[in-house]
């Protein structure tokens, strides 16, 4: 018997294929020479059953449609395996919208202008680490080093090199934890920033700090049992060291060093987050080994910020409603669509001998190369986590949050962090700003953020 070309299964014959040869994006096309040449529309690297649920579910899920524990099994193959017991068996609700077929949705627009001038340079020295063409000391000039993903490393490499995809990036996140009876049980407000060093999009090496990837500060405004609490990470561009990571507890009134393994446990009493998890990369790439790519498959996720950002008058500070759970409010509520091409791959904390996690199974959106869900295993192989983040441009019917340029500016717009084996939540968001006055922003506005936010000194001052 003759198979048609492209009968309905040709997609997923094709993504078997990929795996095995270890080849790039896209089926009835490459991915990036079509984003290149077309500027937005990929629907001509996809057929119509990967760019439309309706039809990939032969009519059973169509956009508009919410997912319950009625009719999840339809797309069970399109979850992470807690995203479908959080439908199926905590009352989590997931509406569903048409698939994005616009590129430029899926990126600020500054980092996908810098990935496609420098699509094909992003290459790995013999020491592991990403240089511009292979030649080691010429640090990466910016942007996606791997857009056209053929190995599980280049995965990792992606997330690592730039988490927030600018120069500048502040986010001010309120965040529930929640008991397993679904109650509030702490309740925190918290500032995120990031300082690229290397790898910037403006071309620069930040300050001359050639030997660092970035800075990264997290401290906390609320409540006061916390408030003053700060970390302080100084990454290094050479992915086989562990940054140096120093903390400061007002109780303490003292900035203390930390050990590396520190990286696997709560930032603070209550919250299921670890420095470990940010970005689906939350520690060194070389830190980290047996990269496996798993499969290539359609996937659900939530990277449209034109239904799951609640800016623009649409909500006051951002904030979404909540849905599921014991007491209604387990969940956010969020919009899923139909990903034609998600890269499931594997990794273990090769560098962490202590590490409570066995391994982690991560989903990625071949088209922009950001992390869609991850699952982290335990030492005994149990499952235990889910870290699932939201993403798009902050845009919707009533307006948009703009870059300086005048595009709608990018970034991630909520994260849940579940512990399935203690069935605890942390909800996360990001918002405009804290009660505190720190307001979300993607540049530095000219302000001295090294030394306001990325020093020993000033993470003491922040504590005061």
């Amino acid at each position: 018997m003759r198979i048609r070309k492209y009968d309905f299964d040709y997609s997923r014959r094709s993504f078997i294929e990929k795996v095995a040869k270890g080849t790039g994006a896209g089926v009835l096309a490459p991915l990036w020479p079509t984003i290149a040449n077309s500027a937005d529309d990929i629907s001509k690297a996809y057929p119509d059953e990967l760019l439309s649920i309706e039809l990939y579910t032969k009519g059973k899920i169509k956009p508009g449609d919410l997912l319950t524990p009625n009719n999840v099994d339809v797309v069970k193959d399109l979850l992470d395996p807690i995203a479908y017991k959080q439908v199926k068996e905590q009352g989590r609700k997931i509406w569903i919208k048409e698939a994005t077929k616009d590129v430029t949705s899926l990126f600020n627009n500054t980092y996908l202008d810098i990935t496609l001038k420098n699509k094909g340079r992003g290459k790995f020295g013999p020491d592991g680490n990403v240089w511009t063409d292979g030649e080691v000391g010429k640090h990466w000039v910016g942007g996606l080093p791997f857009p056209d993903i053929t190995e599980g490393a280049q995965c990792m490499a992606n997330l690592c090199g730039n988490w927030g995809r600018h120069d500048y990036s502040q986010y001010a996140i309120p965040s529930y934890s929640l008991d397993p009876g679904g109650d509030d049980a702490y309740f925190h407000e918290f500032v995120w920033t990031e300082l690229q060093v290397t790898g910037r999009n403006d071309g620069t090496v930040y300050n001359n700090f050639s030997d660092k990837l970035r800075y990264n500060t997290v401290f906390f405004t609320a409540p006061n049992d916390t408030k003053g609490s700060s970390f302080l990470s100084v990454w290094y561009y050479d992915q086989r060291k562990f940054p140096d990571l120093y903390g400061y507890f007002p109780a303490f009134k003292r900035v203390r060093q930390f050990p590396t393994n520190q990286r696997f446990e709560p930032l603070v009493p209550g919250i299921t987050l670890f420095l470990s998890d940010a970005w689906g990369a939350g520690d060194p790439m070389l830190t980290w080994g047996d990269f496996k790519i798993v499969e290539r498959k359609p996937f659900l996720g939530a990277v449209s910020g034109s239904h799951n950002w609640y800016g623009a008058g649409k909500s006051p500070n951002w904030e979404p409603p909540r849905n599921g759970g014991p007491k209604g409010k387990t969940f956010w509520d969020t919009t899923f669509e139909l990903i034609p091409e998600a890269i499931v791959w594997d990794s273990a904390p090769t560098g962490y001998p202590r590490s409570p996690v066995g391994r982690r199974r991560e989903w990625m959106d071949a088209r922009n190369g950001m992390m869609i869900s991850q699952v982290t295993y335990d030492r005994r192989g149990g499952i235990w986590k889910q870290f699932e983040p939201g993403f798009g441009q902050f845009k919707n019917e009533k307006g948009a949050y703009k870059d300086k340029k005048g595009y709608p500016d990018w970034s991630w717009l909520y994260c849940t962090i579940h512990d399935i084996q203690t069935n605890r939540m942390t909800l996360l968001r990001h918002s405009e700003k804290v009660k505190s006055g720190y307001a979300s922003r993607y540049d530095d506005g000219g302000e001295d953020v090294y030394n306001k936010y990325m020093t020993s000194s000033a993470i003491n001052r922040l504590g005061l």
